[in-house]
């Protein structure tokens, strides 16, 4: 594979991940702290109401854990197309 196609595959790649990751967060701030949170809010935890949880607390955790995510996927996918930085020094 030459080294175009190698950089081709790796955004299309990156990309995707970004996608992925970036809707399910979308569904976790918006969807579950504004469109669907009257049917959430009839499930507690802790005493708080589900919908007013995501809305506050839920979507910022929900984001912590995509940024884990995202860097594990990414050191994965460095590996995978050898795109180690301290090689190239």
């Amino acid at each position: 594979m030459s080294t175009k196609e190698a950089r081709h595959k790796y955004w299309q790649k990156n990309i995707f991940y970004l996608i992925i990751l970036l809707t399910i967060w979308f569904i976790c701030s918006f969807g579950f702290g504004v469109l669907w949170v009257d049917e959430l809010n009839s499930i507690k935890i802790g005493g708080f109401k589900l919908g007013f949880w995501f809305a506050q607390q839920g979507s910022i955790y929900s984001f912590v854990i995509i940024i884990f995510i995202y860097v594990y996927l990414m050191n994965k996918l460095d590996n995978k197309y050898n795109t180690n930085q301290q090689d190239k020094k």
